[in-house]
């Protein structure tokens, strides 16, 4: 199981790329197509043609690694295909992987402090 640090910066390319591209490609295709460049610090999260299969690739610091997972059974829950790219949290990351409704997951709003005086 992949446990993205809450600091990881995570952006899901929404139309679907082809999976015969390794991680070398994907990461070019994240870089020129996206606008996103994997190589610093910044996960892409690429869906297949069906909704079963994901690939991430993210730069760990020491080199390019990409993670490869396919549901069985199931589908993941994907956002709805358009061009361009959206951004997740962490959690959110964790629950689409575990293939759980991950649209259902929200930040907690935090209230802006009252003024002391």
């Amino acid at each position: 199981m992949l446990t993205p640090p809450a600091s990881l910066t995570i952006y899901v390319a929404t139309q679907p790329v082809d999976f015969r591209k390794g991680a070398d490609g994907l990461a070019l295709l994240a870089r020129e197509t996206l606008g996103h460049d994997s190589m610093k610090g910044v996960a892409v999260v690429f869906r297949a043609k069906r909704a079963d299969r994901v690939k991430i690739v993210v730069w760990d610091g020491s080199g390019l690694v990409m993670y490869w997972k396919r549901l069985d059974g199931s589908g993941f829950k994907w956002p709805p295909i358009v061009a361009g790219v959206m951004r997740m949290n962490a959690a959110q990351l964790s629950a689409l992987l575990a293939g759980m409704d991950w649209t259902r997951m929200h930040a907690p709003r935090i209230p802006q402090p009252k003024s002391l005086a």
